[in-house]
């Protein structure tokens, strides 16, 4: 993988990178198509990484489909492919990680304790190994782009962080991997996510700018179905990722869920609300 990144940037071309764990859907094509405008050739890679799954997660039925995801990534201009084994990535459990600091004290950080860690420790491995000029993540794992941002701005990694925006159905279902374990009941619950954070943007730009009172407003439509599980619904500063209790223009609004035994994310920034993301065409289908 290092000599073809190196190969190229030898060759004058700005690599531009996208790191997936598979299943991949029209959200991790657009980050390719994100990278391909800022550099002249995409790597991407496929890896279901152990280190950022608690003892209770999914890492063992955690999608897979590698030859579906080889054929949307060469169809969708990906020039390589890099697939490392466990072995490979983690020959022997690493005894130095990097730690994310304050930024996990709040929305999805406590409730997945070593989440991040793992997760800053990959893509320190992999940025290492693929060496990118551009890396390419989604707005949907808001969290995980800003602690990562911070890793780069931090150990000063020669690499550009962009964050792309959230792909979402023609319903405003915020499109993910693990949308796949919904039932067909489940996924007509799953609606009222995005709805909810569109209520609290709404009572945003009716005047309220109590963030308690915001995100009561969430709250208020998630209790509609029973189905759901709130894990959080916070309103936090976009740099600190600190609850504020004042909302402006770019207070990220965030929500974590469980519908059945899938838990879903989800965040909008109150000045801007759904408006900001994109929407698939009803007809079109997703990948």
């Amino acid at each position: 993988m290092r000599a073809w990144s190196r190969a190229a940037r030898a060759d004058g071309r700005r690599v531009g990178f996208v790191p997936t764990m598979g299943f991949l859907h029209e959200g991790h094509l657009r980050l390719v198509d994100r990278a391909a405008t800022g550099s002249d050739t995409v790597a991407m890679s496929i890896f279901v990484n152990p280190l950022q799954f608690g003892p209770q997660e999914d890492l063992g039925s955690y999608p897979r489909a590698l030859e579906r995801d080889r054929q949307l990534a060469t169809s969708r201009g990906v020039d390589c492919l890099f697939v490392p084994a466990d072995q490979a990535m983690y020959p022997r459990p690493p005894l130095v990680r990097v730690s994310p600091g304050t930024l996990t004290a709040h929305l999805c950080g406590p409730w997945r304790p070593g989440h991040f860690e793992g997760v800053l420790t990959v893509v320190a491995k992999l940025f290492h190994i693929v060496e990118p000029d551009l890396a390419v993540f989604g707005r949907k794992d808001l969290q995980q782009a800003r602690i990562i941002r911070s890793m780069v701005d931090d150990l000063n990694f020669p690499v550009t962080i962009e964050v792309a925006s959230i792909i979402r159905e023609a319903d405003g279902l915020a499109l993910s991997s693990r949308n796949a374990y919904l039932k067909p009941v489940e996924r007509e619950v799953a609606v009222l996510l995005s709805q909810a954070l569109e209520e609290g943007h709404r009572r945003y730009r009716g005047g309220t700018h109590d963030a308690r009172e915001v995100v009561a407003a969430v709250r208020q439509v998630l209790s509609r179905e029973a189905t759901i599980l709130v894990q959080y619904v916070e309103a936090v500063d976009p740099d600190t990722l600190a609850p504020v209790t004042t909302a402006t223009d770019d207070t990220v609004l965030a929500l974590a869920a469980f519908i059945g035994k899938t838990r879903l994310i989800d965040n909008i920034i109150l000045g801007v609300g759904l408006g900001a993301d994109e929407r698939l065409a009803a007809t079109a289908g997703t990948v």
